[in-house]
Order: structure tokens, then C-alpha cells, then sequence
């Protein structure tokens, strides 16, 4: 056997060129997997960054850590423990026997610590539920129907992965880009290499890392609070609406604003470390036509009375401009009161936020158009490759037919019990759920439709098209005026497809690094139920502790408690399930027309196509990639403009002054600095709020606060009358 694996590796090459130079292809079946050591700090590992993540989840600044951090991090302790731990055999001589150290730390115990990892750092979408109900609706919600929707949403999955494992992970031409990276890391980080003279080993420079964003945090996070949005141009006027329009990294255009707050550079678009120049040029240019070439065009020539409402803003209005008081159209049985709403007024929403789902629409169909143009011929090659019955396997499938595969009826059980498990939820809980058990089936079968063709696209080209703003409208129609309801549909048709195509990434990595996929199974079932516990959990204690949190009529003006993607997932909510589409976007609606959208996202890459069979060889117009571009504003609101701007600012940093004039340099240490200063933000925010927030420790002086543009949020419509805001 040992034998046919050389030559395998000396004759087999990998279909995909960049999988051929990056993945090792060799194994070595005898190396320990499931592991003392992997357990606990694979747990460990889980339970921190599902802790941080959740409680980064409701800050103005909501830093998500990535499992990166983990994965550098539990290097020294796990060569700690194998250098420690008695190697001691217990229960020597029975079929039980174990020990609990069996030999130096490796690779493979590193891979399933990541999984771990992983599980703990992607969250958990469906605390948005739990947020608008009991924090936004205000009303009543017990921890068991929460944790039923908490775990379901992110189990269910695992069945659609189990489904489609065959034709999604064993092919070499299913790839899966985004894995290289890790594989690429994992390799730099235990294969044998010397200090370079004069310079620090990754260890090493992970906790020097580590140590600065700790200790600099103090300054942004509470000391300074002012550098978390620089934005000196308001102060050439104090009194300008206008100028403070334009220079307000919060409220405004961010001209002139800069971040020096590493959580409010990385919360909302990740690390721009960790951004190829290729995509984060892309967003740039998105992020520059929709800031500041759309936004000023359609506000000053008051599309939509854009004037009677701030230039950014997420908050849902009335058409004087006073914010709607959504409890004023809600009855009794958390249901649209129709009476009400003919008599309140129509929702408004500023220009920004419409144009936002605007841009939605376009690159929902703009990511059709172009994967279909640019990537068509190759999928279909691909595909006929994959689900043929001439497929073959590469070197790394045939080297993973040395370990049992996870049975089919695995998954399949899981599936079953979580369908089961939200049609029990869905009928016990109807007044508080609200969903149908026809609109579970429906939504499981948009997510089981969707994750074969959305997973070769995004296995193949690292482009993942969403399905949020689709189920939104489908059940918004079918089923209007439930915001529960229109929730729970979102969460189960698109979270449960985005979580299958997590898992189907994760087997892929265990794929590349010679992983028994039963191991990989279980770190992954076991990862992703203590990570909903903790995250819940987490959540829960934060919604009984802190007063009036994401309640920004009640909160001091500069809380972090501000929930600001938790807000935008409310008037989701309002927007397509209490009040419906048909009443914004279609025929009863003021924002039809913004429908065209779709139209005008299918012909974007259109347009591109033509223009590089007319130029063949400008390579730089392949790169005009319009999803990404079209997508850029895509978290924006919550996001604002100073995340965008410091964002692209160190991605050009990064990604092209390093990465091309000290390649060197960005090849050991670029990632290895965005972990270390994802940890180190992390550790010290969550200590600034134990020790000094939560007792109530607050600095009233000049740099106390952020941004000091307050008047950038105001009207200027004549007439418009707002507190602390000027009549015009």
C-alpha cells in the first residue's frame, strides 16, 4: 500500500493547478486523530470564540474573531501538552486501552482543533430572531422554542451536505478556493523552517501581535473612543449640516474619515488582511459609485422626498421624517394591523437604505449573468466531469479511500429528526413561531434545490449568491404581514444552505489534509452543538444584564450596545413580514421601481463580457468582477462609511503594497498579524467590559466620544422639523 501511495504521488497530478501546488499529497494513516489534547483545546477553542463572537454580536463595532485566531493560538499549548502530559498507557492490554499523550503534537489534531474552531466562530444567524422578538417587538419568548430554532437552523444543514458530499467534496475539480489558504497556513505552521536572521518565528510574532492589539485597544475601546471614527472634516463646521453630511464616518459620506480601531475596521467586511487586492479593488470601486457618485445623486435631487430623512440611515419613517413607531401598526396576534397602517402612513426608509435592496436585486442577478458568462463553458465541463459516471478521483480522493466513510444514513437520520424537531416547534409554539408547516416544507426544499448548483458555483469560483432577499420575498408574498413567520423561512431556506456549504467546505479541508471523515463528522456535530449552546447562552445572559440593550431611545449616546446588524434585521423584518413586499415593492408600494435593479444587474455583466471578447487579451477586464462590485455596499447600513474606508485603506496595505513589494514578508506574517490582532481586540474588549463597563465606569471629556458630526443625521427638506436638528 505504502508503495502505490509514492508512485500515486509521483504520477498523479491535481486537475485544478493551484490545489496541485498548494496540498500535500501524502498521508500518513497512523497518525493519532481524536486525541485528549484535541478534545480540550478543540473545545476550549469553541466555547471562547463562540463566547466573543456573541458578545462582539450586539456592539456599535461588532468584531467577529475568526477561527484563524484559534488556529494559531493553540500551536504552543498543544506542543505544551505533548511535551507535559504523562504518556502514561491506561486499561493497557484490553480492547479499551488509550493513552493521553500519544506522541508530538500534529497536523491532524490541528485540523479538527480548527473545526472546532470554526463552529465556534461562524455565528449563529438565527439569534437575529431571538433579538427582534424579545428586544425589538418586545415580546415574550422562553429558552426552549429559542433553542429548538437556535439548533435546527444550524443542524439542518448537515443533511443537504451529507446529500451532496459525493458531488461536492470527492471531485478534484471541486475545490473549494477559499480552503487553500487554511491548508497553506496549516503547512507554514508545522513544517520545519528556521528563524529567519534578524526576524521572529510566527509564534513569536503572533504574540507580539497579540500583545499590541491588547494593549491598544484600551485607547479605542475606552480611553479614546474618538479614534474609532476620525472625522476631523466635520469640524471645519460645527454648524454646517452639509459639511457634516459629507465628512461623518457614521452618519454621512465618511469623506476625509479614517478608523484607528482595528474591531471597527474588521466587524462588518473581516479582516483586510485577509482580502485578495483583486476582490478588495473590486469593492472599492463599488463602495466609491454607491458613496459617493449614487448617494449625493439621488439624495440632492430628493429621490423618493430623500431629504425628508438623514442621508444613512437604517431606521424605518414616517413621511414627515419622524421615526415610525412599528408598535403602532402591530395587533394583538403579532400580526399587521391593516386599519392602523392606513391610518399611520406609509413606511419610508432613507434613500440609502431603499437603494441598499436595490443593489441586492442587481447582484442577485448580476451573479447568475456572470457566472453563467465567465464560468458557464468551465461548470459544464466541471459538472459532466463530476456527476458523470466516468468521474474519477485525484491523488487526495484516492489517498482518503484508506478511511471508512461517514454512512449516508447518518445524515439522513439528522435530517429527519431536525425536520421533525421544527414541525413540532412550528405547531407547539404557532402563536410565537408563527410559520406553517407547509412554509418549513417549502423552505427546506428551496434550500435542498439551491445548495447543488449555488455549491458547484461556489466550490468552483469562491462566489457564494445569497438567498436571503429571495426567500424574503417569496414567503413576504405567500404569507404576509408575520414577521416571525418571515424570519423563521429566511433562516431555514438560506441559513440552512449557507451551513451546508460551511460543512461541505470544512469536509473539503479534512478532504485535502487526509482526515477520517468520521472524525471530521463527529468534531463537526459536536462543534456546532456546544457553539448554539454557548452562543444562546451567551445571548440570554446579555439580554437580562445590560439595560435597554440595542434600545437606542433609552441608551446613553455613546453606547456600544447599539445592536446595529440586529436593527437592520428588524426592519427586515417589518419591511418584507410584517408589512410585506407587496406594500413596499410592489403595486401598493413607493419603491417599485426599484425592481429595475434586477434588470439592471443582469446587464452589468453583460456589458463587461462584450467589452473582453472585443479586448481579448486586457486581462484586467476579467477582473471587473460586477456581483462583487455591485454587492460592495452590501453591509452597509449597519455598516458605515469609516468601516469601508480604513477597510480598503489597509487591504491596499496589505494586499498590494506588501503582497507585491515584500512578498516575503506578507508570505509569513499577514495572516499571523490578523489573528493576532483579532485576539487581542477580543480578550481586551471583553475584559474593559467586566471590569470597568459593567460596574458603570464612564470618562466625560473631549475624546469620550465618537465621530462628533451630530448633525449629520438631520433632515433638509423645508419644513422638516427634527430634535437637535435646524429648520430649514
Amino acid at each position: 500500500m505504502a508503495d502505490l501511495r509514492v508512485d500515486d504521488e509521483i504520477s498523479d497530478e491535481c486537475p485544478v493547478k493551484q490545489v496541485d501546488l498548494t496540498v500535500p499529497k501524502t498521508d500518513d494513516p497512523t497518525m493519532p486523530v481524536l486525541t485528549f489534547r484535541m478534545w480540550v483545546l478543540g473545545l476550549t477553542s469553541c466555547v471562547l470564540l463562540a463566547f466573543v463572537n456573541q458578545f462582539f454580536w450586539y456592539r456599535a463595532e461588532p468584531l467577529s474573531i475568526t477561527s484563524i485566531s484559534a488556529q494559531i493560538a493553540v500551536v504552543p499549548v498543544g506542543h505544551l501538552m505533548a511535551r507535559t502530559i504523562t504518556k502514561r498507557v491506561f486499561l493497557e492490554g484490553t480492547r479499551w486501552e488509550f493513552t493521553l499523550n500519544p506522541g508530538p503534537f500534529n497536523v491532524k489534531e490541528h485540523v479538527l482543533i480548527t473545526i472546532f474552531a470554526n463552529a465556534g466562530a461562524g455565528s449563529v444567524y438565527a439569534t437575529h430572531i431571538l433579538s427582534a422578538i424579545k428586544l425589538f417587538y418586545k415580546k415574550h419568548l422562553t429558552f426552549f422554542p429559542a433553542l429548538i430554532i437556535m439548533v435546527t437552523t444550524q443542524v439542518l444543514g448537515f443533511g443537504w451536505a451529507g446529500l451532496f458530499r459525493k458531488y461536492l467534496v470527492e471531485p478534484g475539480e471541486m475545490w473549494w478556493p477559499g480552503n487553500l489558504v487554511q491548508v497553506s497556513l496549516f503547512r507554514a505552521l508545522h513544517e520545519k523552517t528556521g528563524r529567519p536572521k534578524g526576524g521572529t518565528t510566527r509564534t513569536q510574532f503572533f504574540l507580539m501581535a497579540f500583545i499590541c492589539g491588547f494593549a491598544y485597544y484600551i485607547f479605542p475601546g475606552f480611553l479614546f473612543p474618538l479614534l474609532t471614527s476620525f472625522s476631523w472634516v466635520c469640524w471645519l463646521a460645527p454648524k454646517s449640516v452639509l459639511v457634516q453630511q459629507l465628512g461623518s464616518g457614521f452618519q454621512g459620506l465618511g469623506i476625509g474619515s479614517l478608523g484607528f480601531d482595528w474591531s471597527a475596521i474588521a466587524s462588518y467586511l473581516g479582516s483586510p488582511l485577509a482580502s485578495p487586492w483583486f476582490a478588495t479593488a473590486n469593492v472599492a470601486v463599488g463602495f466609491f459609485c454607491v458613496m459617493y457618485v449614487l448617494t449625493p445623486m439621488s439624495y440632492w435631487l430628493n429621490a423618493y422626498n430623500a431629504k425628508n430623512f438623514p442621508l444613512f440611515s437604517n431606521d424605518l419613517f414616517m413621511s414627515n421624517g419622524s421615526v415610525y413607531d412599528i408598535s403602532k401598526i402591530v395587533d394583538s396576534n403579532f400580526r399587521l394591523d391593516v386599519t392602523a397602517y392606513a391610518k399611520y402612513g406609509q413606511l419610508h426608509m432613507s434613500t440609502f437604505f431603499a437603494m441598499t435592496y436595490g443593489f441586492g436585486f442587481a447582484t442577485l442577478s448580476a451573479t447568475l449573468v456572470h457566472i453563467l458568462l465567465f464560468h458557464g463553458r468551465d461548470l459544464w465541463k466541471q459538472s459532466r466531469s463530476s456527476f458523470g459516471s466516468h468521474m474519477k478521483l485525484d491523488i487526495h480522493g484516492r489517498l482518503m479511500k484508506a478511511y471508512k466513510r461517514v454512512p449516508t444514513w447518518w445524515f439522513l437520520a439528522i435530517l429527519a429528526v431536525n425536520i421533525a424537531a421544527i414541525l413540532f416547534a412550528c405547531s407547539y409554539y404557532s402563536n410565537t413561531i408563527q410559520l406553517p408547516w407547509w412554509g418549513v416544507l417549502l423552505a427546506c426544499a428551496i434550500a435542498l434545490f439551491f445548495t447543488l448548483p449555488i455549491g458547484v458555483i461556489t466550490a468552483t469560483t469562491n462566489q457564494q449568491p445569497g438567498l436571503n432577499i429571495i426567500t424574503e420575498y417569496i414567503i413576504g408574498y405567500m404569507y404576509p404581514e408575520r414577521p416571525v413567520a418571515n424570519m423563521c423561512f429566511k433562516v431555514y431556506g438560506y441559513i440552512s444552505m449557507t451551513q451546508a456549504l460551511t460543512f461541505l467546505a470544512d469536509f473539503k479541508l479534512g478532504h485535502y489534509m487526509k482526515i477520517p471523515p468520521r472524525a471530521m463528522f463527529i468534531a463537526q456535530v459536536v462543534g456546532t452543538l456546544v457553539s448554539v449552546i454557548v452562543y444562546q447562552s451567551t445571548a440570554w445572559w446579555l439580554m437580562g444584564t445590560i439595560p435597554h440593550l440595542c434600545d437606542t431611545e433609552f441608551l446613553p449616546p455613546n453606547s456600544q450596545w447599539t445592536c446595529p446588524m440586529d436593527h437592520v434585521f428588524y426592519d427586515a423584518s417589518v419591511i418584507w413580514g410584517l408589512v410585506g413586499p407587496r406594500r413596499i415593492f410592489g403595486n401598493l408600494g413607493p419603491y417599485s421601481k426599484v425592481n429595475w435593479f434586477f434588470f439592471g444587474g443582469a446587464i452589468a455583466p453583460l456589458i463587461v463580457w462584450l467589452v473582453h471578447l472585443k479586448f481579448p487579451k486586457k486581462n484586467w477586464i476579467r477582473k471587473i468582477h460586477m456581483p462583487v462590485l455591485l454587492g460592495a455596499t452590501s453591509m452597509m447600513p449597519p455598516a458605515t462609511a469609516v468601516n469601508y474606508t480604513s477597510w480598503i485603506i489597509v487591504g491596499f496595505l496589505s494586499g498590494y503594497v506588501l503582497f507585491r513589494y515584500h512578498p516575503k514578508w506578507w508570505e509569513r506574517y499577514n495572516y499571523v498579524l490578523s489573528g493576532g490582532l483579532d485576539a487581542g481586540t477580543a480578550f481586551m474588549s471583553v475584559l474593559i467590559f467586566i471590569s470597568l463597563q459593567l460596574p458603570g465606569v464612564q470618562l466625560n471629556w473631549w475624546g469620550g466620544t465618537s465621530d462628533k458630526c451630530p448633525l449629520a443625521s438631520c433632515p433638509t427638506a423645508k419644513g422638516i422639523s427634527v430634535e437637535g436638528c435646524p429648520v430649514f
